[in-house]
């Protein structure tokens, strides 16, 4: 079976502690729906991110932030092993709505 990508996106300003209770429940509920469905194989929150630049000189330069600039950023994701196409976007589908944000699906290749 395929394997997906599904990442939930937040705004650069997200505070993970004004994080309303019932968001974190919808998240949990969900992720125990793709337990139960033998469809999860991996879920996690990230922090802020650190981009690495290789530099002209050969030096690393690091610095605060994703590596593009944008508005938003990944804020979490899951991997999960379905059918096809259509059943991961059925459950990035749930993912928007529990996350309240935008979510992307992504094969694996």
């Amino acid at each position: 079976m395929p394997q997906y990508l599904v990442a939930g996106y937040l705004p650069d300003d997200f505070d993970p502690s004004q994080a309303d209770e019932a968001t974190v429940r919808e998240i949990h509920a969900l992720n125990k729906e793709m337990i139960a469905a033998g469809v999860r194989k991996f879920a996690c929150g990230l922090g802020a991110a650190k981009s690495l630049r290789a530099q002209p000189d050969g030096k690393v330069l690091v610095t605060d932030g994703p590596y593009l600039e944008t508005k938003e950023h990944i804020g979490g994701f899951w991997i999960l092993k379905c059918a096809d196409l259509k059943e991961a976007l059925a459950w990035g589908r749930k993912a928007a709505v529990a996350c309240r944000a935008p979510v992307e699906v992504r094969p694996f290749y």
